[in-house]
């Protein structure tokens, strides 16, 4: 895990949260919002793998595009569609519920994801966040995430098939998400206890 500026080609784990922890999405209808601004803007530049988004942050996994995929207006400005996207989405919030001053903790945070391993492993923490924050007990129900996008037939723009074959097929991906979970539900530690 490296922090570091935004390299063509490189995938990455983005996040951030409210400024002084509070919510970035007030209402149901400001997540769809915010994927939308994140199609028009990131997508110019990069392939998103996972997302998910919470009440006061939000987690998205993606591979920045090769320099020769990316515009060249954009190439050598790979930051400038993030600063688009959260400066417009903080706008709107703003103007919406007369609110003043900064939505986002300071700068985007990103961590660069070195191997497939940690991508895999990346890819489940990011679905299963919702758990881990108690927002609901079945992640495979969240609304707000990528996770029902890899169950689906409809048409996404998250790059399934290269997730999909990096787990070895949809089963692989279900179970993996799904043992994981067993984990954070503390069923792992009891067994141990009892096998003691």
């Amino acid at each position: 895990m490296k922090k570091d500026i935004l390299e063509a080609g490189q995938y990455y784990h983005i996040y951030n949260r409210g400024n002084n922890k509070e919510n970035i999405f007030i209402e149901e209808k400001n997540y769809n919002y915010f994927l939308e601004k994140v199609k028009k803007y990131i997508l110019l530049i990069a392939d998103i793998y996972a997302y998910c988004l919470l009440k006061n942050h939000f987690h998205i996994v993606l591979r920045i595009k090769d320099k020769v995929d990316v515009s060249e207006k954009l190439r050598e400005k790979i930051h400038l569609p993030f600063s688009n996207l959260f400066n417009s989405y903080s706008k709107s919030i703003n103007k919406a519920y007369n609110r003043t001053g900064s939505l986002f903790q300071e700068h985007l945070q990103r961590n660069r994801i070195e191997d497939e391993n940690y991508l895999r492993q990346l890819i489940i923490y990011v679905h299963l966040n919702p758990v881990k924050h108690k927002f609901t007990e079945h992640f495979e129900n969240y609304r707000h995430s990528s996770y029902r996008s890899y169950l689906s037939e409809r048409i996404t723009s998250i790059d399934r098939d290269f997730i999909l074959n990096l787990f070895g097929g949809l089963e692989n991906f279900k179970f993996c998400h799904d043992e994981r979970r067993i984990v954070y539900e503390g069923v792992v530690n009891e067994i141990y206890l009892i096998d003691e």
